[in-house]
């Protein structure tokens, strides 16, 4: 993991001429000042250098999941000491391009389960008690390390949700202290609201039915981590925590 800044994130010398691009990449979607990215906090911790960033080869495979167990183990033992209280981990993956050219949403959406379901695999601490190990539950959410996670996934091949789109395979992937904390703030409500507002003016489609608040008894957490480009969603979660 790399802790860069707005600054030096095209010149740091340890990166690759791929890192670097797909960096370039994300600070464009994060600062575009005329397509406002719609989650606020996810800029905010950008502007702040809170986000940490992690790259891996091609997700296809098997030893890529070995890598990001490392990488998500070393940010759990570690996010508190980020600075604040918007940090997540990016993570780019190197894909083949002929993988960019030609996969689907669906298909990317198969790769991101996967990786799920591997990674629970090499989670060396017990999952947590207090949240169910049935994902059809409200209160379920993927936990890594002893910690809860909301897990965020871009594919080169939406289109119509440009908020889920982007250039490689990308997971944010942010702790729930994260979310409990700004719920906290006496300016949550306003930013939510200028969430969704910017969400129906950066997406070509209609807000996901899915998006919905954790801990209602009609929301799941599953279905928010990999949205299709359409308002769809599989009737079951593809998670199966074999532990």
């Amino acid at each position: 993991m790399k802790q860069l800044n707005c600054q030096d994130i095209a010149v740091e010398e340890s990166l690759s001429t791929w890192q670097k691009e797909v960096l370039e990449q994300f600070k464009a979607k994060m600062t575009d000042k005329n397509d406002l990215f719609p989650c606020i906090p996810a800029t905010i911790g950008f502007s702040l250098n809170q986000l940490r960033y992690g790259f891996l080869k091609d997700s296809i495979k098997h030893n890529t999941v070995q890598e990001l167990a490392k990488l998500l183990g070393n940010f759990t033992e570690h996010a508190d000491e980020y600075g604040g209280d918007y940090t997540s981990l990016i993570v780019f993956y190197d894909l083949p391009e002929e993988v960019k050219k030609t996969y689907t949403v669906e298909q990317y959406e198969q790769l991101f389960w996967q990786q799920l379901n591997e990674l629970v695999e090499y989670d060396e601490i017990e999952w947590p008690n207090e949240i169910p190990r049935e994902a059809q539950h409200p209160l379920w959410e993927f936990c890594f390390h002893g910690e809860r996670y909301f897990m965020y996934c871009a594919t080169p091949a939406h289109s119509n949700r440009n908020s889920r789109s982007f250039p490689t395979l990308m997971l944010a992937i942010t702790p729930r202290w994260v979310f409990q904390k700004f719920n906290k703030t006496k300016h949550a409500d306003k930013i939510i609201h200028q969430v969704r507002t910017r969400l129906q003016e950066y997406d070509t489609i209609s807000r996901h039915p899915e998006l919905r608040t954790y801990g209602d008894e009609d929301n799941f957490e599953w279905k928010q981590y990999f949205l299709r480009d359409e308002n769809i969603t599989l009737a079951k979660c593809p998670f199966h925590n074999k532990k």
